[in-house]
């Protein structure tokens, strides 16, 4: 994120719509030192964002915004962003929807000035909502793609990689096209994933959902997501969602003619041949397709070695845990904690490159700190 007074953004910028990305992207405009004025159908979401510092409501004499960032769902964001341009003759208008076909196609149709229009998508966002879940630091690191159409200038393209920058993000160019289909196939199939396996919990037995891991809040984690607004990301980019979601019934389908073939508890001797090679084949391909997903500051994934230590369920005990292991020398490659299941202890899985575990393991238990494994 860009230090106050080193924002190459010039304000004021306009932003409408005030839930968790509106707000954050104002909350980081805010700490640069940019002046942000907020716009929200909503006065009670309007005045939350005031209050949580992400900008100032508008004010008689304002001068014209440069910028204006619509934080709109997809389904209203082309309606906006429209309205916008209209209103706003000298500012470029960007929105942050996560699918820009579908904002792109009306707006052409609409006969809006599109020189002054660039699509973006910050890749980041959190499973909660509003503006109390907003945060400055929100898109630091992270991509942000921008989608500068054929109609669009050079600068209004540059003032939205700008705005990026501004935020800690890393900007990325896109056709609208790639776009869609990248963010079908990492995270809106996942979302539906997610939110399927998730639903299978609802009428679950209480005793099965005691025996939860941390492998089942991995999965899960994004299914606490916004049931209306992935609706309206879904069905704005259904084109592009539904031909991976078809691959993946697919093959589902594979995996669940293979069990039916393999139920070895059933009858060992029935077990057709093939079976369970192509239930292995499954898994495999779920290693090789995890492989490829860009490890720690998006280089190569990286195989750790990991070290396990109880941490007590207590003030200050996770501090001094990283303390101890800052004083071994090891840097922290990666870093998961996962409460033991009806113990007031922690489990914190510290991964180290390879070779480097035993060292870490000896200055640990040097510390008096129990590790599991």
């Amino acid at each position: 994120m860009t230090p106050a007074g080193a924002a190459g953004t010039v304000g004021p910028v306009r932003v409408v719509g005030t839930g968790v990305l509106g707000t954050s992207i104002g909350l980081g405009l805010r700490a640069a030192g940019v002046d942000v004025v907020l716009h929200d159908p909503s006065r009670t979401s309007l005045l939350l964002a005031r209050d949580v510092g992400a900008g100032r409501l508008p004010q008689d004499g304002d001068p014209d915004p440069r910028l204006v960032v619509v934080a709109a769902p997809p389904d209203v964001t082309p309606d906006v962003v429209a309205g916008e341009l209209e209103a706003w003759p000298g500012a470029v208008v960007t929105d942050v929807a996560s699918v820009k076909g579908a904002v792109l196609g009306p707006l052409r149709s609409s006969g809006a000035d599109l020189t002054r229009y660039v699509g973006s998508h910050p890749m980041a966002g959190s499973e909660r909502s509003g503006p109390t879940a907003g945060r400055p630091d929100l898109f630091i690191g992270r991509p942000w793609v921008v989608v500068g159409g054929p109609e669009s200038t050079g600068d209004a393209v540059l003032r939205v990689r700008t705005l990026a920058t501004d935020l800690g993000a890393t900007p990325v160019m896109l056709d609208a096209g790639s776009h869609d289909a990248a963010v079908a196939l990492v995270s809106h199939v996942p979302q539906v994933a997610a939110s399927l396996v998730a639903a299978r919990l609802v009428e679950g037995d209480p005793a099965a959902l005691d025996l939860a891991g941390q492998g089942l809040r991995d999965v899960t984690r994004i299914a606490a997501s916004d049931p209306a607004l992935w609706t309206s990301i879904l069905g704005a980019n259904a084109g592009a969602v539904l031909p991976v979601l078809r691959a993946l019934r697919a093959d589902l389908d594979v995996v669940i003619e293979a069990l039916g073939a393999a139920d070895v508890a059933r009858d060992a001797e029935s077990v057709q041949e093939g079976a369970l090679g192509t239930v292995a084949a499954a898994i495999a391909a779920g290693n090789d397709g995890v492989s490829r997903i860009p490890g720690k500051h998006g280089g190569q994934r990286r195989a750790y070695d990991v070290v396990t230590v109880l941490v007590p369920d207590e003030p200050g005990e996770l501090a001094r845990l990283l303390a101890d292991v800052g004083s071994s020398g090891v840097n922290v490659e990666e870093l998961q904690l996962e409460h033991a299941p009806s113990q007031p202890v922690g489990l914190a899985s510290v991964s180290v490159l390879r070779g480097l575990r035993g060292q870490l393991e000896e200055v640990l238990t040097g510390h008096g700190w129990r590790l599991a494994g």
